[in-house]
Order: C-alpha cells, then structure tokens, then sequence
C-alpha cells in the first residue's frame, strides 16, 4: 500500500498511559479513526476509474491522468495541511477539519445522476449506446425509439454487430466507419464529481499527515513501544484497505455505483466520530502550539485559526480545477518541477550544511528520488491495471465472476500475511551480518516492480492475442509486487528522516510527499499510454486492446529493472553517503544522541 507514515518524534512527545495492548489508550483512537479513513479512501479508489470510463463515459486517457492528478494533489497538499497543524492548529483541529471535508467529499461521489450519454449517428438516425451493467461483464447494449440490442464487434473493430437488428431497425452489421459517436454528460454531475474529488484532496491533506504525527506524539524520544506502535497502526492502514476493496467493490460493481461509493462515506462518517469520541485520550498531544496566537486577527474577523480553514477551501478550488484540466496539463510542468525542487534540495545541502550533515542530506535526497520509479509503476493498480483486470481478465473463480476493484485487496491480504515474515527475516539477516543495506533494499524494490508487469505480461501472451488472461496472474503481479512494497515502503520514510539533519527533518518529510505526488501523476501517464478505443465504455477491439498493454508494460518493465540495476551498482556509494558509523556512535553516547535524528 503507497502509504507514508510519519515516524519522527515532536518535540512536545508525551508519555501516555497503558490502555490498548500495552500501548497509550490514543492509539486504538487513532487506529479506528485511520482505519475507517483508508476504508473510505481505498473503497472510493477502487471504484474511481471505471466510474470514470463507464458511467462518466470519459476517454481511457482522460480517466488516466484525471487519476493520475487526484492522486498526486492527495500526497501533495499533505506538505500544506502539515504546515498549518505545526505552526498554528495542531492536529487535533486539523485532523478534525480533514475528516469533515473527507465525509462531504465522499458522500458527494455517491451523486451520480443518470451518467452519460453516448449517442451514434447512422444514416441520419441517432441512437444510444449503453451498457446493461458495471464492470468488464456488463454488455453494449444500441437503444432505438423501436427497441434494444446487444452489440458487439468483430475481430478487428471493423465492423458492428447487431444482435437483434429487427428490435432496433438496423442491418446485421455495420461498418465502424459509417457512423460516428458523441458524448453528452450531465454538467451538474460531472461538476459535483470534480468538487468531491477536490473535498477528498484537501481532506487528505489536512489528515494523512498529522494523524500519524499524533501517534508519534503519544511516545516519549526513547519509549520502547514506539516502533510496535506505529506498526499496531500501519496494520490499521492496511485492515482499512482490505475491507473495503472488497465490500465497497462487490456494492458498487453489483449493486450500483451509489452504493459503494455511499458506504465509503459511512466508514469516514464512522472515522469522524471515532476520533471526535475519543480525543480525551490524546493526553493533550494534539493540541495548538501556541492557542493564544490562533485568536489573532489576520485580516479583519478572519482570525488565524479562521484562515487556516479557508486556506483550505483554496486547496479545494485549485484541486478541482486541477483534476478538470488535467488532460490539459503539459507533462513538462510536472517534470519541470521535480527537477526544482532537485536542484532547491541539492543546493540548500551544499550551502547550508557541513561534514556529515551534507553528506546524510545527500542521502536523504536520494531516496526521495528513488521511490519514484517504484510508485510510478505500483500505483498502476488503482487505474490502468484496475481497466486491465475489469476488461481483459477471466475473473471467474469458484463459479463467481469477482469484480475487479476487489482484487486490490490483495495488496493488503498480502502484507498481512508477508509483513510479519519481512521482519523476521531481516532480523534474522542482522544476527548473521547479512541483511541488506536500505540502498540494496531499495534496489529490490524497484526491479520487482518491473518483474511484476513481465510476470503479468506473460500470463497476456499465453492466452494468446484476442485470449482472456488467467486470474491466478492478477494474484502473481499483485504478490511480487507486494514484495517490492515491503522492501522499499517501511524503510524509505524512516531512512530519509534519519538521513536529514534534525532541524530540516520537515523539510525532508514534505519533499518525500511532494515526490510520491509527482510519481502519482506519472503513473497517470503511463496508465495514459495504456488507453484503448471504446464504446460505451468497454472495448471494442480486444486483441489491440492487449498488444497495448503488454507494449507499455513490457517496456515500463525493463525500464525499472534497468533503474534498479544502477542503484544496485551505486549502493556502495550512497551506504557511505549515509554515515552509518557516526550514528551509531553518537547513539551510543547519551549525551551526543540529541544530535542525531530522532526518527529511528
């Protein structure tokens, strides 16, 4: 799961009392109230792109980098929502504020309206063409003033198929070259999903962060519970995940889209009340810095407290605005960016750093960096391999055609299963002296994630070309990369906070936000580069429709796994970059270890 997780401590970290497994009592607060925030997120994310392509009949490519922007903006604006609770609300309030704007946001995604309409002009006469369902089983079906038809297309898309032509006064067959199509949608509709997207955005981004910063909050610098804490509450993430990739995605999928879209708004609802109920468990953790200062006037009666609010509100109308005009943004904005903020990082560590505080910051900034390809291609899973999975999968299992958005649970059911042994093993390594440095595990990372799409792309060339892909290759890519996930996610946020100096570990956290933002929206382009023809919003030429995917998948593939051979090679030098021995040292000295990172 593409999950950050804040694990650096705050200055003002309490010693909370016993409650929950051992743990303060505000950790199973924040458990739940996580839990039923990642349900509603990962339950919406799972439905989003065929949502997007069959009931908003939006073009592959658009659904791809609207994704794309979503979420990339959800990462981004954490740097935002983080910088406001610090400096002037707190997370209390800010997290409180998130969860309010999250419930609208997803409770909005449940209007939906009739959907859009694609109407094909033959000869004159106009037509509808709908599908008679959700999901990769649902048929085209062409709609007359007379009657209904199924439709479907020969090998090639060259030509229609009429399944009953009496029922709606057209030939047999139809050349795809004399007729054309256009789309008309419900601007209301389409407007109120932009808007929900953008509240979910910028609920994020006032949540995400400082909830995790709570739980850090809860343990003293050296309380020993700290590291089983925040893994008690990254299986939170993951229950959250796990449970809602496969009940929001049976309802949405079987039942309509309401309803699974509605049920990811009652586990936010159910978040929000959670930690509404049990802030007097927070011993004060999650308070404002400075509570005096939130009164003062800024402008006129909008006092500091009153403008961080509508700051986001200003998150809100540039999110949407963003998400809308995403087709329009040209990627070397992006790419132009992340190149920036590289070169902003590289000369604050040149300029403003010395010894092996500049060495550590170099560090850091590599592993920023480093994640990008590995997210860029896992984060396929909610967009372009979700389509892949819905379209071009046998989904068939046990007499029951699953639908697609539940195989993202996978993921979760995974780490559930692998995480424990992940741990053991490395433990087990460092006994031997043989664990990997986090540079060669970042290296594993990123080359499974290009063995992943070979792995998938494999199962496409063995059902042959026009061929339904055997289910149990979902389950394949899915584990490798989840592999790769347990490489690289756990030890990347803890790495890049050791690496950075104390005083800039904020400025580390926010780049390492920033950057998984940017590797969202890659994934946006390359799921773009996936994009097929369709009618109706499902397919009309399946064989092209593969030779696609596995063009774009092989080649992402290789790309990775070429990546991942030069960090493998460069290990050495980033292993020494880090600094490891001076760490130890001063760890070892009580009276040096206020010096070091507090992020261990």
């Amino acid at each position: 799961m593409s999950e950050a997780i804040d694990v650096s401590t705050t200055p003002n970290a309490v010693k909370a009392s016993k409650g929950f497994f051992g743990h303060p009592r505000g950790l199973a607060i924040l458990f739940f109230t996580e839990m039923w925030e990642r349900f509603s997120y990962y339950g919406m994310r799972g439905l989003l792109i065929l949502y997007l392509t069959q009931h908003f009949l939006f073009s592959d490519q658009r659904s791809a980098l609207m994704y794309g922007a979503y979420t990339a903006l959800v990462y981004v604006m954490t740097i935002i929502g983080g910088s406001l609770a610090d400096r002037y609300l707190g997370q209390r309030k800010a997290v409180t504020f998130g969860a309010i704007l999250l419930v609208l946001g997803h409770f909005g995604m449940a209007f939906e309206g009739e959907g859009s309409r694609e109407i094909l002009t033959y000869q004159g006469s106009e037509y509808q063409v709908t599908l008679d369902g959700r999901g990769g089983e649902a048929n085209q079906v062409i709609i007359s003033d007379t009657g209904t038809s199924k439709i479907s297309f020969n090998e090639g898309a060259t030509e229609m198929i009429i399944d009953n032509p009496a029922a709606v006064g057209l030939p047999v067959t139809i050349s795809t070259s004399d007729y054309t199509t256009r789309i008309e949608q419900e601007q209301l509709y389409v407007n109120i999903l932009y808007l929900s997207l953008a509240l979910i955005i910028a609920g994020v981004g006032y949540l995400k962060a400082n909830i995790s910063t709570i739980v850090g909050a809860l343990y003293g610098y050296d309380d020993p519970r700290r590291d089983s804490g925040f893994t008690i509450f990254y299986m939170g993430i993951n229950l959250g995940s796990f449970l809602s990739s496969i009940t929001c995605g049976i309802l949405g999928i079987v039942y309509g889209w309401a309803w699974g879209f509605g049920l990811a708004g009652v586990g936010m609802l159910l978040g929000l009340l959670v930690f509404l109920w049990g802030q007097k468990y927070l011993d004060g953790a999650a308070e404002p810095p400075n509570p005096e200062k939130l009164k003062q006037s800024v402008l006129g009666p909008i006092n500091v407290e009153l403008g961080c609010y509508l700051v986001g509100l200003v998150i809100i109308a540039v999110s949407m605005l963003m998400v809308m005009n995403a087709h329009i943004i040209p990627d070397w904005f992006v790419g132009m960016l992340g190149v920036a903020v590289f070169l902003g990082l590289c000369a604050y560590a040149a300029t403003k750093l010395k010894g092996d505080e500049r060495s550590r910051m170099f560090a850091a900034i590599y592993f920023v960096l480093a994640q990008i390809p590995f997210w860029a291609l896992f984060e396929q899973a909610g967009s372009s391999l979700n389509l892949f999975t819905d379209r071009l999968v046998d989904k068939e299992i046990f007499g029951w055609v699953v639908p697609a958005p539940v195989f993202q649970a996978l993921n979760a059911g995974y780490i559930f299963l692998f995480a424990p042994l992940f741990a053991w093993m490395w433990v087990a390594l460092a006994k031997r002296k043989m664990e990997p440095s986090t540079p060669v595990k970042f290296a594993g990372g990123v080359f499974l994630v290009g063995l992943g799409f070979l792995a998938l792309v494999a199962g496409m060339k063995i059902s042959g070309a026009a061929g339904m892909t055997a289910v149990g290759f979902i389950f394949l890519i899915y584990w490798v990369h989840t592999m790769g996930e347990l490489m690289l996610s756990p030890v990347g946020l803890s790495a890049v906070t050791k690496m950075a100096p104390a005083r800039v570990v904020g400025l580390a956290m926010g780049s390492w936000f920033l950057y998984s933002g940017l590797s969202n929206y890659l994934a946006g382009v390359i799921a773009r580069g996936t994009g097929a023809e369709t009618i109706g919003g499902q397919l009309t030429n399946v064989a092209a429709a593969k030779a696609t995917y596995a063009e774009v998948y092989t080649n992402v593939a290789y790309v990775a796994m070429g990546i991942a051979v030069v960090m493998l090679l460069i290990s050495p030098l980033i292993k020494k970059l880090m600094r490891l021995d001076t760490i130890a040292e001063k760890n070892a000295h009580p009276d040096t270890r206020g010096l070091a990172s507090p992020a261990e």
